[in-house]
């Protein structure tokens, strides 16, 4: 699937601005990495870039849109329930290895 060239410009500066993320972000940051890197982007992202993340934790950001994919299932399949209650909390499960003893067998016998 062919990236637009909106979306290609988008994912140059997210990658440059994971490289900065030790470093304050700034418009010029990115244009720094960007050009080392021989990407050339419209001159209106690195700025947008560095106005969203201006005082943000880079971390913070990207956790937050982990959680964001992690709830996406969740009103899909609320639509089909067709009721007004609310969503149960999802349960953790843990997994438990086998050792090899459990099965009779080792990889060395």
């Amino acid at each position: 699937m062919a990236r637009t060239k909106e979306q290609a410009d988008e994912l140059a500066c997210t990658y440059a601005s994971l490289i900065l993320a030790d470093d304050t972000i700034t418009a010029d940051g990115i244009k720094k990495v960007l050009d080392a890197a021989g990407c050339k982007v419209d001159a209106l992202y690195p700025a947008l870039f560095e106005k969203y993340l201006e005082g943000k934790d880079l971390e913070t950001v990207l956790g937050g849109i982990g959680a964001m994919a992690a709830a996406a299932p969740a009103p899909a399949a609320a639509a089909g329930g067709g009721g007004g209650a609310a969503p149960a909390k999802a349960e953790k499960k843990v997994v438990e290895e086998e050792s090899d003893e459990d099965i009779g067998m080792s990889l060395f016998d």
